[in-house]
Formats: structure tokens, sequence, C-alpha cells
């Protein structure tokens, strides 16, 4: 389908399959490979995802993997004012999401640096919806429901109150990997086209996710070849933005599914 976001008051095309790629300015993301704390690194990540291809980072100061460490609001705001600094600098025309549940945090982060998206893994409340509404962003609202049907019902109640509060711009995400087993994830998988009933876009973030590596038996470094395989499926199933630490592998994906589906 054909879909459009203000950011900032400009319509952004994303009928065509986005790249957003991943930057964590955290010491302890699940995956080695994401974790920039230099300034050094920062910059290097930056550049590499808009050279490689990405349309937007997606940059995030606060873990969610299973055991990771309690990170306080103010410790969160700090990395994020960092690291943002950084990206705007190097980068000034990137389309920047932030990755946090903190109705505050993502406050600073739009105030501050002209933040574009907020991406919110913990299904919102009517705190973040309120600020949401107020900070005029699109929002990406991830479900941690286990089951396709009970995933429908959530997001339908959760869009209707987000449309209730004023917020124009949602893009949903089926949460691969939060509140589901191995293969509830690939169940969902399995019926993704489904979602398109709600008539928004899509993000996917399947990439390096222990549904890879634990089928597999093998490690989140070794999991690259599985997650371009879902990135592929998740594009032929209706998904407008892949979320990802391989930015070219995934830029690949999305010029293969846009060739099949030239008419």
């Amino acid at each position: 389908m054909d879909y459009t976001l203000n950011l900032h008051g400009r319509l952004t095309d994303i009928s065509q399959p986005q790249v957003m790629g991943i930057l964590n300015v955290t010491p302890d993301s699940f995956y080695a490979g994401s974790r920039m704390q230099t300034e050094q690194e920062i910059v290097a990540r930056t550049h590499q995802i808009i050279e490689e291809g990405g349309n937007m980072i997606d940059v995030g100061g606060y873990s969610t993997r299973p055991g990771a460490m309690e990170v306080s609001e103010p410790e969160e705001m700090e990395r994020l004012r960092f690291g943002l600094a950084i990206v705007r600098r190097e980068c000034p025309s990137a389309l920047i999401s932030v990755d946090t549940f903190r109705p505050d945090v993502a406050r600073m982060a739009v105030e501050e640096f002209g933040v574009d998206i907020i991406n919110d893994i913990s299904e919102g409340g009517e705190d973040m919806y309120r600020m949401v509404s107020r900070l005029r962003v699109p929002y990406i609202l991830m479900s941690q429901q286990p089951t396709l049907k009970k995933m429908l019902l959530s997001f339908a109640s959760q869009v209707q109150q987000l449309r209730d509060f004023g917020v124009k711009d949602i893009i949903l995400d089926p949460g691969f990997g939060f509140g589901k087993t191995l293969e509830q994830n690939y169940e969902i998988m399995g019926e993704l086209e489904n979602l398109s009933i709600m008539e928004l876009p899509l993000l996917v973030g399947v990439s390096r996710k222990s549904m890879i590596y634990k089928l597999f038996g093998c490690t989140a470094a070794e999991a690259l070849n599985g997650t371009s395989a879902l990135n592929t499926i998740s594009l032929m199933k209706g998904a407008s933005i892949l979320r990802v630490h391989d930015v070219k592998e995934a830029v690949e994906c999305c010029r293969i599914v846009s060739q099949i589906n030239q008419k």
C-alpha cells in the first residue's frame, strides 16, 4: 500500500520499502556489533548506515534484551544526548527515530534534537500517547502479544486511543522476540500479511534475534543469513520498514522484492 509520514511538516513517501539502521549508544545490547559508545564509533556507524542505503537511523540508549541492566531515566537521556548530537552533526538531514518507552525521554529527543519518529517497545499507554500527540511526530507502536488474534485486538484498541489523542501517523511493529515463544514468532511471521487489515505501515525487526539463532543453535553473530531470509519474507508479506543491524544486506532484500513486484 502507499503510505506517507508527516515528518515535521514534510510528507515522506514510504510506499517503497525503507531500511532503518540500528545505532545503540549502550554497553550491553544483545548484538555486540550494534553497540557504539565512543564519538568515533558513533560517527562511523552513522555514515555507514547512510552510505549503505539506509533511510532512517534508530538510536537507542536502553537495551531491552533479557537480563539487561536497568537504566535510569537521567542515564538514558545522557546517553541519547551524546549520541544524537553526533548523529545530527554528521548527517543533519538524516531521518532519526529514538527507541524509548519513556515520555520525557521522547520529549527531550524531539525538542532538543528534532528527532523525527518515536519507537516505543512498551505497547505504549496514555502518558506516551499524550506526549506523542503533543510532539506531533509519527509513533511506532509495538505489540508484545503472543498470537496474531490477540495482537489485532490489542492494536485495534491502541490505535483508537492514539487517534482519540490526535496522533496522525502510526506505524505497527508486531514485536518479534517480545512476549512470544520461538514457535509463536514463526506463527506470526507466517500470518504477517493479515496485519494489512489495519491499513497502517508495518515495521519488522527480526535482525539477528533469538528466533533465528535459537532455531539454528548458533549465535547472534552467525544469524545474518537467517535475518536476510526473514527480511525478504516480511517484505513479501507487506512490511514497509525493516529495522536492522546489517543495512547493506537489508537494502539488497528490498531491491530484490521491489524488482519482483514491478509491474
